[in-house]
């Protein structure tokens, strides 16, 4: 049996993710997946992967209420692999305004926020982000070689499906960025074992896969 077929990753059901195709892009590489919404099964697993699409609130009401923020805290503190996925990205920040303030899990400091209507040049922008963007190595950090973005091309374009963007109270966690609506803004993180995407690895064809692979080099 591979390295890649002993490993367990357990996928968070907590009633906003599109759990299908993450579940297929690591089995495209070789993880055994569980998805589920058990705490006991966060515990047992090698890896962690938190997906999401919809609202920040609702999200983590849907989390606390099934046991699942504070297994997801204690299975970070253990130090091993986690990965974050767009909503699941913007939970890890201390907060959200997003339909009013909500707490997040606050295991990365900063805030969730929404794009402009307007963009710098005073034009209207579209918001939610939908489609294909570039993503660039932060131009102060060396988090992207740490990452699983490692052997990605700097400038390739992954797919983002988005209203609002993490803020980093510390820009040392910054993994990538990419211009929208006027503004550069922080794409993905890494910050020790957490890696997390604003984009959506799993659909962002081989470039996506790859960073999945790459993720694998995290486990021990």
């Amino acid at each position: 049996m591979s390295k890649q077929n002993k490993i367990k990753v357990s996928i968070i059901d907590y009633g906003m993710g599109n759990l299908f195709s993450v579940k297929q892009a690591c089995e495209h590489i070789g993880l055994r997946t569980l998805v589920t919404s058990k705490a006991e099964d966060v515990f047992k697993a090698d890896g962690l992967i938190l997906p999401g699409v919809g609202s920040f609130g609702n999200a983590m009401s849907n989390l606390t209420n099934l046991g699942l923020g504070e297994a997801i805290t204690d299975f970070i503190k253990k130090g091993k692999p986690f990965m974050g996925i767009c909503l699941g990205m913007q939970l890890l920040f201390s907060e959200s305004d997003e339909f009013g303030k909500h707490k997040g899990l606050d295991l990365i400091k900063g805030k969730v926020i929404k794009f402009s209507a307007i963009d710098k040049d005073g034009n209207k922008a579209k918001v939610p982000q939908v489609g294909w963007n570039r993503i660039k190595k932060y131009s102060h950090g060396s988090a992207w070689d740490k990452s699983p973005l490692k052997n990605i091309r700097e400038g390739s374009f992954m797919y983002f499906v988005h209203s609002y963007y993490c803020n980093p109270g510390d820009s040392r966690f910054i993994a990538s960025t990419t211009e929208y609506a006027g503004i550069e803004y922080c794409s993905s993180v890494l910050k020790d074992n957490i890696y997390a995407s604003q984009f959506h690895p799993e659909k962002s064809a081989q470039g996506g896969l790859q960073i999945y692979s790459n993720w694998l080099n995290y486990f021990k």
